[in-house]
């Protein structure tokens, strides 16, 4: 009884610790690796953003203030001019689309460590106050993970949540919502 006992103990705790390991909680939450993006679309990405920067004669400068953070953050031709990601209903799970968008502004704040953002969560007006509050959170977050990712350090990022607080849309439409589903990007220096 001995001998049969012993195996099939070992079986069944191998068979455990397997399976634990098998599936990755339920609570994890999904962010796109910035490594998935190809050499190729990374080095032209920050080519772009030393090329605007050398041509208003920036480069190389800590963190940019005034007309020259205005002029970057405005060039409509610059990989920065997008700062605001969108969001699914009830998720903060970072779309395909605003990968390249994030991807950029951590090139920036890697390229200039001075700088500062302000992650601003956002939600629509569905669900209770307390909920959405949090799921801001959660979106500025998986937004701030990206941009460390991406090479931006902790210190240059805040997370703030206004969850259904600052809509830019005040409709009750999906549309309406689909608007107040953010986070923002906020240069604060």
């Amino acid at each position: 009884m001995r001998h049969l006992f012993s195996p099939w103990l070992l079986i069944a705790a191998l068979a455990l610790i397997l399976t634990a390991c098998a599936t990755p909680g339920e609570e994890e939450e999904r962010v796109e690796d910035p490594d998935e993006m190809t050499e190729e679309e990374r080095a032209q990405a920050r080519e772009e953003l030393r090329r605007a920067a050398e041509a208003r004669g920036v480069r190389d400068r800590d963190e940019l203030t005034g007309e020259d953070l205005r002029q970057a953050l405005e060039d409509p031709d610059s990989p920065i001019n997008k700062r605001i990601v969108y969001f699914a209903f009830d998720s903060s799970v970072i779309r395909d689309e605003d990968m390249p968008i994030l991807r950029a502004h951590g090139d920036f704040l890697a390229d200039h460590p001075g700088q500062r953002i302000t992650i601003e969560g956002h939600t629509d007006e569905r669900g209770a106050r307390e909920y959405n509050l949090a799921l801001g959170e959660r979106r500025a977050q998986a937004v701030k993970r990206v941009l460390v990712l991406s090479g931006a350090t902790d210190d240059q990022l805040e997370v703030v949540s206004y969850g259904e607080e600052s809509p830019v849309n005040s409709a009750s439409s999906e549309d309406a919502y689909a608007e107040n589903r953010r986070a923002e990007l906020v240069y604060t220096r």
